[in-house]
């Protein structure tokens, strides 16, 4: 925005991430970082190379639901080059979470390629809070499929679609 001073445009950030399903640590992140940024865009990433339990549009569908409180946020979905994304949004950073050291060092590089690809955006990562740690998409789904609690890790409305999800599958 030419001739427009700095400090009058907006911080956009984008939150992007397979969210498949969305955790509690996500919601942790996304609350956390809507309160640094102006605008925080929560961008469902299309990769055709990963089995997902829930279609794009499902994923968006519950973002919008477990977020629909916090005013500076939006959803998204994209496909492709996240430094297009962040260019095409007029975003200055990517957020990424930590769970712990082993995230950092693979984080730490995709944030440097986007730092080639994006030179004027920055990556900011945060540490999930203690209590969600331990929790991923991943071990959420292992532990829904194996008939486990997984309510301490998923809002109620998140769980009721892994249930239901996972019990067509068995049907198939």
């Amino acid at each position: 925005m030419k001739g427009m001073h700095k400090s009058f445009m907006s911080r956009i950030a984008i939150y992007p991430g397979s969210f498949d399903p969305l955790t509690k640590g996500h919601l942790d992140i996304i609350r956390r970082a809507s309160a640094l940024f102006d605008e925080l865009i929560v961008a469902v990433v299309g990769n055709p190379s990963k089995r997902s339990l829930f279609s794009l549009e499902e994923r968006e569908v519950m973002l919008k639901e477990s977020l629909h409180d916090i005013a500076n946020v939006k959803t998204a979905s994209f496909s492709g080059l996240l430094a297009d994304f962040v260019r095409s949004c007029g975003a200055c950073a990517i957020v990424r979470g930590l769970r712990g050291g082993a995230d950092f060092e693979n984080e730490r590089q995709m944030a440097a390629l986007n730092r080639v690809l994006a030179p004027d955006t920055d990556t900011v990562f945060l540490m999930t809070s203690d209590r969600y740690a331990c929790v991923s998409s991943g071990a959420v789904k292992e532990i829904a499929s194996l008939g486990g609690d997984i309510s301490n890790f998923v809002t109620p409305s998140v769980e009721k679609r892994v249930r239901q999800r996972l019990s067509e599958r068995k049907l198939c």
